[in-house]
């Protein structure tokens, strides 16, 4: 994922109803150009753009976990969701920012031989999930269950888990 810096700066200078030549000035600076110009998403100069938010002010963790108000849709058609997974897994997410949300919805696809991995994954949140088709075995902590058709799960996402395709048919769920 990407993040447009200038595109963040200018959100935020407005949402605190601060000019580029007022920024400018509380940062030290004669003029303050678009900072699309001076600093690149894939490239940050860390110490301008401090300089730059010191003078709004605002720290640099607060400046990158904003995210600029979108409008909330509620809505997808199936070529809408957002791939976000890779090889013999395919996630298909609901809406491409989630920020603000507090419940990620996945359309999962596990290739025969598609596998989470050996290290089990811990993150936050929940997981929950029904399979459609195949046989998905799940691992949550060191139970571990094969899931057929109709069959679900539900578990903090704390807890140390892997999802594994068994067999030569695609899961779905």
């Amino acid at each position: 994922m990407s993040i447009d810096v200038g595109e963040r700066l200018r959100f935020v200078r407005a949402r605190n109803k601060i000019s580029q030549r007022e920024l400018a000035k509380r940062s030290g600076g004669d003029q303050l150009h678009d900072l699309a110009d001076r600093i690149q998403p894939d490239e940050p100069v860390v110490g301008a753009l401090k300089r730059i938010l010191d003078g709004i002010p605002m720290g640099m963790a607060e400046f990158f976990a904003l995210e600029p108000d979108q409008k909330r849709k509620a809505f997808y058609r199936s070529d809408e969701l957002s791939e976000i997974g890779k090889g013999k897994i395919s996630y298909r997410q609901i809406g491409d920012n989630l920020f603000g949300r507090a419940l990620q919805i996945l359309k999962e696809r596990y290739e025969p031989g598609g596998d989470t991995g050996r290290v089990l994954l811990v993150h936050d949140g929940e997981e929950g999930g029904i399979v459609l088709s195949g046989r998905l075995e799940v691992t949550v902590d060191s139970e571990r269950r094969i899931l057929g058709p109709g069959d679900a799960y539900y578990f903090e996402s704390r807890r140390p888990h892997r999802f594994r395709c068994i067999g030569a048919k695609a899961v779905r769920n």
